[in-house]
């Protein structure tokens, strides 16, 4: 695992039935991809204020630079990816909806970006924030 736990496998092959290789090569996918398309999913969904990581990610972040794999933990076995995640909400909005709706939109990207199939998206609320 990488420091700021993005990141459990190095990379995943995609499945044959899932890319059409044409007889070209394989195809392999780091899971720090998979990261930053599941945090970059969450984050368009209306209700999320930002993701939620350690105190090394919190840290980048204060000095400008964005790390949009930042809360997100991806384990990658055998053509399918679990994902867990934290993050911030919006004050005022239905946490089971957002997070349903997270839950859904993640799920939705990688399986389309990618053809990995995502059984399970888990999500910790880390916490509200109150402007905006």
């Amino acid at each position: 695992m990488s420091k700021g736990g993005s990141v459990v496998n190095n990379e995943q092959e995609i499945k044959e039935d899932s890319v059409d290789k044409k007889g070209i090569g394989e195809v392999k996918i780091a899971s720090d991809v998979v990261a930053v398309i599941a945090g970059l999913a969450a984050n368009e969904v209306e209700g999320v204020y930002s993701m939620a990581g350690n105190i090394t990610n919190e840290l980048i972040g204060k000095l400008g630079m964005k790390n949009m794999s930042k809360g997100v933990k991806v384990m990658m076995e055998d053509g399918t990816v679990r994902v867990d995640m934290a993050l911030n909400m919006k004050y005022g909005y239905s946490i089971p909806r957002v997070v349903k709706q997270v839950q859904e939109k993640v799920s939705q990207q990688i399986e389309n970006m990618t053809g990995l199939i995502v059984p399970e998206v888990n999500i910790r609320i880390a916490g509200v924030n109150l402007g905006e």
